[in-house]
């Protein structure tokens, strides 16, 4: 059988090719991916989230965490895909119109698919109406916008009244971070939540989409 608890260590410690190594080993002895994802992959991200917001890990020590675990989901993904895998929910996230900056926005994205949920990746300086398309094509329950300036967060709420004006609201939520962001002004643009950091922003969409924490 093998050792999911490495994994997850392997995972936690950052060890990419040990993380990738591992998860193929686990495939090749008959493990279902999904029981991957669910007994070494997510709690090894919810750990990093719970590390971080306690103070033990800081943003390197996530980032290589979130290397280390797009690595093993890599091996994962096809046979999650050919399988019965369900996502947490599907996200479709960017960094706003006129923004160039992804550091962040890309933590949030491996935080995210660590945490089982679905991530479709607009990359930078996204216009709101491609959020609205594709949250259209890919059924998506969540927007994440990102902004790192207070210049260029102004377009966040021109993509919630897009997605307003598209009939989308009933059915996709939003939730915003990025430097330029605070909570307060989520609330003004209408926005369904703020993420502080990458941690953050897990449980957000955990609870605007009702997934179990």
């Amino acid at each position: 059988m093998a050792d999911l608890s490495a994994l997850k260590a392997s995972v936690l410690n950052g060890k990419r090719v040990v993380a990738e190594t591992l998860a193929r080993e686990a495939l090749a002895a008959g493990v279902d991916p999904v029981v991957v994802m669910k007994e070494a992959l997510i709690p090894a991200m919810n750990e990093v989230g719970e590390k971080f917001t306690a103070g033990e890990y800081f943003v390197p020590e996530m980032l290589v965490a979130a290397k280390a675990m797009k690595a093993a989901m890599e091996v994962l993904r096809t046979k999650l895909v050919a399988g019965s895998f369900t996502p947490a929910g599907k996200v479709v996230i960017g960094t706003v119109r006129g923004d160039l900056h992804d550091i962040g926005k890309n933590l949030v994205k491996v935080m995210l698919e660590g945490a089982g949920f679905e991530v479709i990746d607009l990359g930078v300086d996204v216009a709101p109406e491609k959020f609205v398309e594709a949250a259209k094509q890919h059924s998506a329950q969540l927007v994440a916008m990102s902004a790192l300036l207070t210049t260029t967060m102004l377009a966040m709420p021109d993509t919630v009244k897009a997605l307003d004006a598209a009939g989308l609201r009933g059915k996709v939520k939003v939730m915003v971070g990025g430097a330029a962001t605070t909570e307060a002004f989520a609330k003004e643009i209408n926005a369904d939540g703020y993420g502080a950091d990458a941690a953050g922003a897990v449980s957000l969409a955990r609870k605007l989409v009702g997934a179990p924490a």
